[in-house]
Formats: structure tokens, C-alpha cells, sequence
């Protein structure tokens, strides 16, 4: 079984809601984020988005582009990321997911970069700009590699496409649950519960929300009505505080524990 899919089954016969945190690949270096993932895994951290970076970061918010500015001039390409991934698996089998931009798997070829991404040890993709209407070769590619194709679900999002949607998804949904992108909020999106609600009608896969979520409360509202909370931009925004010092994975490992200690007691 694929380590998403074992994670959310596990957390749901524990009665558990898991906790999904996303760092920019390569900030400060790559050593770092191998360090920052098992430091992560051991805060009790589900499942681990790493963002693949990119000179065009539509989706993300200031916090996560200058993660990306970094990743890239750290010198991190998708193949350096993936042997990082690899040396991550020397040492951790929390689930590892791939925030990438689709141009990246293109230019590398898209057979070729997903059986490489699975012999590397990752779990599965969400590919931000891929619409899920032009991915069938992607969707076959794989799935024939065990890996799961997560897909995106927007406030803006109808019920005809969501239903769509969620049709093509393995793994978990991510539900963004504010329009615009990432970054820190003061307070969470009104709408969860019901936009969440929405969501099951259609599918039986876990629901993560994410967008916005930055401290231990708004972390425990947000798993009332979700069955994951994913946390970006806080994590990142203590990276590039701290990126400097030389216990920086522990830095981050203790203020993620933080926000997973509010879930995992809801």
C-alpha cells in the first residue's frame, strides 16, 4: 500500500487527524531540508509536502516564492531533490508528496521524472497548474507507478467540477479553503464546514484544508471539520528566520509539534 494511503488508514482507526506540513525544497540547502523532513517526522508530522522550486510560483504567496528564490539559488533542481528524497528514506518513511509546477515534469519527461520520483521514495505529486481534464497520460503514468495523483479543490470550485474532481483523486483532496494564495491569515476561512461537507458528498478520500493555517487554535478549528490540516507558510516563515543557525531542524521540529499536538488532542 502506498504511504499516504497506510498514514490516513492508520489515522482513521485511531480516530486521529493528520497533519500535512509543506517546506520549499532546498531553503536553506538541501542538507537542510533532509534534516528539517526527519526533524518533521519525528514532531508527528503525517505526511511532508516538498515544494519543487520554480522561477514562476503562481500559487504561492510572498513567504513561499522567497522560499523558492532560495531553494533555487541554493542550486536545488528536481534531480538533486529526488536524491535527497532517496537519502530521506535512508532515515524516515514519513509520506512525501511533490508541490510541483508541471513544467518541471514536462521538461524532464513525464514517464521518465514520475518512475524516478517512485524509485526515489515519493508518494505521490500535486501538480498545481495540470488541469485534471488534461492529465489522463499523467493519471495512467501514476498510477502505474503507485504513486497518488492529489488534486486541488478551490472555495470557487462548482459542485458539478468538484464531483469531477474527486472522481480522478487517490490519496487525500486538498481543499484550499481561501481564494488567492498561500500565506498566513488571522483567522480561518468561515465557509470550511460547509464547503467540507460539499466535498464528501462526492468522495470517500481524507480531505485536507489548508491556506492560511498558522497557529495551534486555528489548526484545531480547522481539524473539526477536515481529516488533515496542512500548514505551509508559517513552517517556511521559521526557516527564513532561522535558516542561519545551526539547530535549525530543531527549531522547526519544535514549533510544528506545536500545531500537531492541537490535532492530534481534538
Amino acid at each position: 500500500m502506498n504511504r499516504i494511503d497506510q498514514r490516513f488508514a492508520d489515522l482513521r482507526a485511531a480516530g486521529q487527524k493528520g497533519f500535512v506540513a509543506y517546506i520549499g525544497a532546498g531553503d536553506p540547502n538541501l542538507e537542510a531540508t533532509e534534516n528539517i523532513a526527519v526533524a518533521l517526522d519525528a514532531a508527528g508530522v503525517d505526511v511532508l509536502e516538498l515544494g519543487v522550486p520554480f522561477s514562476d510560483p503562481l500559487a504561492d504567496g510572498l513567504v513561499n516564492q522567497l522560499a523558492a528564490q532560495r531553494g533555487l539559488a541554493s542550486g536545488t533542481t528536481p534531480a538533486k531533490l529526488l536524491d535527497s528524497v532517496a537519502n530521506i528514506r535512508k532515515r524516515s518513511q514519513v509520506p512525501i508528496v511533490l508541490y510541483i509546477y508541471y513544467n518541471l515534469i514536462h521538461r524532464h519527461g513525464l514517464a521518465e521524472f514520475i518512475n524516478v520520483a517512485a524509485e526515489a521514495g515519493v508518494d505521490g505529486m500535486l501538480a498545481l497548474d495540470l488541469p485534471p481534464e488534461e492529465a489522463d497520460e499523467y493519471e495512467t503514468l501514476m498510477r502505474d507507478a503507485g504513486l497518488c495523483s492529489i488534486w486541488l479543490v478551490a472555495p470557487t470550485t462548482p459542485e458539478e467540477r468538484i464531483a469531477a474532481i474527486t472522481a480522478r483523486g487517490n490519496g487525500f483532496i486538498y481543499y484550499i479553503s481561501r481564494e488567492g494564495v498561500t500565506g498566513m491569515q488571522q483567522n480561518v476561512a468561515a465557509n470550511m464546514e460547509e464547503a467540507t461537507a460539499v466535498i464528501r458528498k462526492h468522495t470517500k478520500l481524507p480531505i485536507a484544508v489548508g491556506f492560511g493555517i498558522s497557529n495551534p487554535e486555528q489548526a484545531r478549528q480547522v481539524a473539526a471539520c477536515s481529516d488533515a490540516v496542512v500548514v505551509g507558510s508559517a513552517i517556511v516563515n521559521q526557516i527564513a528566520e532561522h535558516g542561519a543557525e545551526t539547530n535549525l531542524p530543531e527549531r522547526v521540529g519544535a514549533f510544528v509539534k506545536t500545531l500537531v499536538d492541537a490535532i492530534k488532542k481534538n
